[in-house]
């Protein structure tokens, strides 16, 4: 009766080990961009760029041939070899507060916008002839979280990133990721979006969250055989667990 009940618990953990192994992806649930064609043109017509949103950490320098008369434009923190550039913090009503200028609304424009509505104000105000201006977002970053081999936030240099891009900054999706299926979280100013995407396809090209913006979030969720590994590990367990007491039971009531 012993070596009947061994049997069939090996049976059952050689059943158990089937079910782990038939869970395989295939090269349509793995693959990016499928649907491209060798040679296949695709012409770059997105001239995004992104928009200021509250809480965006902007540095400005103003430059002319004129030094001199900027100074009072670029204001600096600090001493000695501490001093650095002062920086400026869109506010909850969209405005920043820039020296002789005042108050300035900067909240929904784009860096070349700004750049433009201060050389206005600066030209117009009699302040400077020629001024060069430079803006810059300071805390452009973005989340890549789930499925990927390095999730985490990375800092962005410039002001431009893709999604591919974003996911290579994590260090690639990871076989348990779901391709077809990538969430994309954008706050803007209190109001989320949720965006989703196929990275199978070459279609999602074309999505509006292809350019990510300061602060996004990508998401990439697990696939069906991480899910259904993940709750067979769980009935393994107790089965296991239940079959060790019951083999068990039945040794010490032959004995």
């Amino acid at each position: 009766m012993i070596i009947s009940e061994i049997n069939n618990y090996i049976k059952i953990t050689t059943l158990f080990i089937m079910l782990f192994l038939i869970s395989c992806g295939s090269r349509k649930d793995i693959v990016y961009l499928q649907n491209a064609q060798q040679f296949e043109t695709e012409v770059e017509t997105n001239t995004f760029e992104p928009k200021f949103k509250i809480d965006d950490i902007l540095s400005i320098y103003i430059s002319s041939f004129d030094m001199a008369a900027t100074t009072p434009f670029n204001l600096t923190k600090g001493s000695g070899e501490d001093i650095q550039e002062l920086e400026y913090v869109i506010d909850k009503e969209g405005f920043i507060d820039f020296p002789v200028l005042g108050k300035i609304k900067l909240l929904g424009l784009s860096t070349s916008e700004a750049k433009e509505l201060f050389r206005t104000k600066l030209i117009d105000g009699g302040y400077l002839k020629d001024p060069i201006v430079n803006i810059r977002i300071k805390n452009f970053r973005v989340t890549v979280l789930g499925q990927v081999r390095q999730p985490g936030t990375y800092n962005v240099a410039g002001e431009r990133i893709t999604i591919l891009e974003a996911i290579g900054l994590a260090g690639d999706l990871d076989i348990k990721g779901r391709r077809d299926n990538v969430l994309v979280i954008r706050d803007f100013n209190g109001a989320k979006t949720y965006t989703r995407i196929n990275l199978t396809t070459k279609e999602f090209i074309h999505s509006p969250v292809y350019y990510l913006t300061q602060n996004d979030v990508v998401y990439i969720e697990p696939n069906n055989s991480v899910v259904k590994t993940s709750n067979l590990d769980s009935r393994l367990t107790i089965g296991l667990s239940l079959f060790s007491i019951m083999l068990t039971a039945i040794i010490a009531i032959t004995r």
